[in-house]
């Protein structure tokens, strides 16, 4: 609570602040420039129970402020502030040049005439300045200044009520009948004037007392306030003091003699019998200054009556004094100054307080931390909780700081504390449910399949309920099937898989009820199910709480909690255990369907993937499929080998973009048509065209990038074409390694051909890695930083040249794959994209493996061809197949000679499989038919496809190729 004298008091401000602005308001609107000026000082030097004030107006061709009038200032004092420069550090001055309200200490006032005072005279220690502007529409017009008591200045509301007042006058003065020449001082202010007439209502007087003569000038609203007429006051100060009440005459005297003494503000309250008989309260400020020698020469200021407030603060201290709650007032000096009734009966009184040292009046007075509370208050209130050492109750304590001393507030709260804190257990219990079933929601809602549902009650309810076990059974027909368990041996768990509901009656009797069933001990399990006994020991547990696991009415599996020791559950516990077992079994259910669905998907997307990679002579590759993060579905990147004629090479990787099953089967007949596509031999820019045209018939959803590439072992040629898919990295055999510089065209579905082709010419057994898009590039990294990563990674995981290994080097590609895919995504980060890599070791045929011949444009050309294979597979070792490689070659250069043009040239590779190239300069592809019987010709075709194990025929940037493969039976 606040103190109510201190909230009395300043109600009484606000209150008196705005009867002041009213009663300006209601000034007669005849009033002159100085007398509206004098009336304002007065209410100024009022409503800031200030020592006395002047006001200042500014002539329009100058900027000399000159004194208008003043109010409580010795005559000595205000003349010096008669002209003020623009530019001086006085207050008023400062107000007018900022055009805002200024604080100054009176010592720091300075003219640039002189001292803010005559010599000999000065404020009182600690008084200051105030001054605001007055502010027309047209600049500012003057200020209006009050002394007054404050080492910090004016408060909030004073400062509120003195802008309000200087706008107000400003106002005013531009509707009021100027004077051209200002008289300052409230002395020169004639009686009955229409000022005098209007300030006499607010009560708010001015007066000065030469102290050697003993005169005390009053004007008349002081005269008024003593019940006194102008005509009726001989200007003695005996005749003022004569009206004092005789019990506070001497405290007033000895008031005058310490300002004198100490050169401070004069400040008392005090009654007075008025020449009626009425006895009134009044409240008198001032000041004493001084002459050349220090001696006293005049003290001058305000007064007001204050007998109303006196009354009100009177009410306060009855009201104080009965109220329930205790009150205490002390000094600086801890002396106590009030004590209520509650007061003494909590400190045990069984005397008079008031007067007496709080630590000597109340021994134990340390037990109710008053001293440290002090330190701790500063200049705002310190509200605290304490036990009283006599009754252990308990008492709420509020400390204020007041001018000199504090006042202590206690009330009773033990009846309060206690149902607080009930409150407050129950709020507590109910927000750490709320927050148990929130945490857990989340955890059950982030779950995706079955294990993630396990874990999530595993590290939230098993805490929460101190268990040691966890099992998670789903029901499939009339068999509990685990899903998992925690804090059980694996042995157990397989023994407990498949269990028929009819063996294992705990969990069979909670799902055909609908409720949890809880066992509290071993001796009780035991009791119940006698045949379980030994089940119950395999265990190890020592309590259980089977809790059904219900989905729209259906039961769809059995959470079991264990627990180390016997165990019964309170009633909160059940309840929140059931609360719980409705959010598990949503997610259970929910994540036994994606679980299904994703292993169906998961399936499909794998058999559509290649099983194994071929072995080929021209590389060897290892690739590795990473599947996207949790609740991801299946996507669309693929990856293939695929060998084609000539121990050539294609090298194929995509991605479809999306994620789904359409997206998977997408991605299977991408992979098919690739193939297909391959089979006929056209190069990689034509065969991306073909493909993007059947991308763009699936429609506009459907989006793929891929990147294909041939290797030819006999050049050490890699060509390739993109869309819209990153390049290749490549490791060369001395160790660098580089990203091949390629702008991709745009991904298929949304390209238009023709596509690129890039030629990258190998060195020696070069790598070649190829990625998706899902390996380096991910929310916090662009897939320029993650290619460049895996440039990074690759250089540094690479086996040196030469480097001996016990693996193969399959399985050194493999590992090199684990070794990417688990370090170039970004550590800790869940990836959302499925990634796949294809790293592939490329070698190159051997020179003396190839052999190569240009034959003549005549007949004779098919002998020639015949010697040169006859000669090369004797030096080869290859005599077993000379016949027939004879035959075939024949039979195609034959072809060539009677249907093609030329040059023809016949070329010979030692590979896996013997191969057997003619070219020409044909674009013709030859055809095989049926001959009939009568033909002469047409069977040439049949004896090659009859005698090859492979052949076929590819276009070359000068005409064509026909190839055959004959598998090799000898040593390699």
């Amino acid at each position: 609570m606040d103190d109510p004298v201190a909230h009395v008091s300043v109600l009484d401000q606000a209150v008196q602040a705005s009867e002041r602005l009213k009663l300006f308001d209601a000034l007669n609107h005849d009033l002159s420039d100085v007398e509206l000026l004098s009336f304002a000082v007065q209410q100024a030097v009022a409503g800031l129970s200030g020592l006395g004030g002047m006001a200042h107006r500014s002539r329009p061709f100058d900027r000399t402020l000159r004194l208008a009038a003043a109010s409580g200032l010795p005559r000595e004092v205000a003349e010096p502030w008669a002209a003020i420069e623009w530019k001086d550090d006085a207050c008023p001055a400062r107000a007018v040049r900022e055009g805002t309200l200024q604080w100054q200490p009176a010592t720091e006032c300075g003219l640039s005439g002189g001292l803010a005072t005559v010599p000999g005279h000065g404020f009182p220690q600690g008084a200051g300045f105030v001054a605001v502007p007055l502010n027309g529409p047209d600049g500012t017009i003057g200020a209006l200044t009050v002394l007054m008591m404050s080492a910090s200045g004016p408060t909030p509301e004073q400062r509120d009520f003195l802008v309000a007042l200087t706008d107000a006058v400003a106002g005013r003065l531009l509707n009021t009948r100027p004077m051209l020449f200002l008289r300052p001082g409230w002395w020169q202010v004639p009686t009955g004037s229409q000022e005098q007439e209007a300030v006499r209502p607010t009560g708010v007087g001015s007066w000065e007392w030469e102290i050697s003569t003993g005169r005390l000038l009053a004007d008349d609203v002081a005269l008024h306030v003593g019940g006194m007429t102008r005509e009726g006051y001989d200007d003695r100060i005996q005749t003022w003091l004569d009206l004092i009440h005789p019990d506070d005459a001497a405290a007033v005297v000895a008031e005058i003699e310490r300002s004198i003494a100490e050169h401070s503000a004069y400040s008392v309250e005090y009654r007075i019998r008025r020449p009626d008989g009425n006895l009134v309260w009044i409240e008198a400020r001032g000041f004493v200054t001084y002459d050349d020698q220090g001696e006293p020469q005049r003290m001058a200021g305000t007064l007001w009556e204050s007998t109303e407030t006196r009354m009100e603060r009177d009410a306060v201290g009855r009201a104080l004094r009965h109220m329930s709650d205790g009150f205490l007032a002390v000094d600086d000096e801890w002396r106590i100054l009030y004590c209520n009734a509650e007061a003494e009966r909590l400190f045990g009184a069984t005397h008079r307080l008031l007067g007496r040292a709080l630590s000597e009046a109340v021994p134990d007075i340390d037990a109710f931390g008053l001293a440290e509370s002090q330190e701790a208050t500063g200049d705002g209130p310190v509200g605290f909780d304490v036990q009283a050492p006599a009754n252990q109750r308990w008492y709420h304590m509020r400390v204020l700081p007041v001018p000199g001393g504090l006042t202590i507030y206690f009330t009773d709260v033990t009846d309060e504390r206690a149902r607080r804190a009930e409150e407050a257990r129950v709020a507590r219990m109910e927000a750490e449910r709320a927050a148990h079933v929130s945490d857990l929601t989340t955890a059950l809602g982030r779950a995706v399949t079955t294990r993630d549902v396990l874990n999530a009650v595993a590290d939230r309810v098993l805490p929460l309920f101190r268990a040691s076990g966890l099992m998670l059974d789903a029901v499939e027909g009339d068999s509990l099937r685990s899903v998992g368990a925690v804090g059980y041996v694996p042995s157990f768990v397989d023994r407990m898989d498949g269990t028929p509901l009819d063996d294992f009656p705990p969990a069979a009797q909670a799902l055909r009820d609908h409720s949890p069933k809880f066992i509290a001990s071993a001796e009780e399990y035991v009791g119940l199910y006698p045949r379980l006994a030994e089940v119950r020991a395999e265990g190890g547990k020592q309590a259980w709480a089977f809790v059904p696991l219900i989905a729209l009415g259906r039961a769809v599996g059995v959470c079991v909690l264990a627990f180390d020791e016997p165990r019964e559950l309170t009633e909160d516990e059940r309840s929140l255990l059931v609360t719980f077992s409705g959010l598990v079994a949503q997610a259970f259910e929910r994540a036994r369907l994606y679980d299904a669905e994703h292993r169906r998907s998961q399936e499909l997307q794998y058999g559509m993937l290649p099983g194994a990679l071929p072995e080929l002579p021209a590389v060897t590759a290892a690739a590795r499929y990473l599947p996207a993060g949790e609740g991801i579905e299946v996507g669309g990147d693929w990856y293939d080998v695929i060998p084609l004629s000539s121990e050539r090479v294609a090298l194929v990787i995509g991605d479809v973009m999306g994620h789904g099953l359409s997206e998977a089967v997408t991605m299977g007949r991408l992979r098919t048509a690739v193939r297909t596509l391959a089979d006929l031999e056209i190069p990689p820019d034509e065969l991306l065209a073909r493909v993007n045209s059947l991308v763009i018939e699936l429609g506009d959803t459907f989006y793929a990038t891929c990147l294909y590439a041939i290797y030819d072992p006999t050049t050490r040629g890699l060509s390739f074409a993109s869309a819209g898919h990153p390049p290749p990295v490549i490791a060369q055999p001395d160790g660098g390694v580089g990203i091949v510089d390629h702008d991709p065209d745009a991904p298929l579905g949304v390209a238009t051909p023709p596509f690129a082709t890039t030629d990258v010419v190998l060195t020696g057994e070069s790598t070649i890695v190829l990625y998706t898009d899902g390996l380096v590039e991910s929310a916090a990294r662009d897939i320029d930083a993650g290619t460049a990563h895996l440039a990074r990674t690759l250089a540094e995981k690479l086996p040196a040249p030469g480097t001996r290994t016990a693996l193969s080097e399959v399985e050194q590609l493999a590992r090199l794959c684990r070794t990417l895919t688990g370090s170039v995504p970004p550590q800790g980060e869940r990836t959302g994209d499925d990634a796949a890599v294809l790293v592939a070791r490329t070698h190159a045929l051997a020179a003396d493996d190839i052999a190569d011949w240009t034959l003549p444009d005549d007949a004779i050309a098919a002998k020639e061809a015949r010697d040169h294979v006859r000669d090369q597979l004797s030096a080869w070792h290859m005599d077993d197949l000379a016949m027939t490689t004879e035959l075939l070659v024949s039979e195609l250069v034959g072809n060539v000679i009677r249907h093609a043009k030329g040059p023809a040239r016949l070329r010979l590779l030692r590979g896996k499989a013997l191969v057997s190239e003619v070219y020409d300069g044909s674009l013709t592809t030859p055809q095989i038919r049926h001959a009939s019987e009568t033909d002469e010709g047409g069977r040439g075709l049949q004896l090659v496809a009859t005698l090859a194990h492979r052949w076929g025929a590819r276009y070359t940037p000068t005409g064509k190729c026909i190839w055959t493969e004959q598998t090799r039976t000898g040593p390699e």
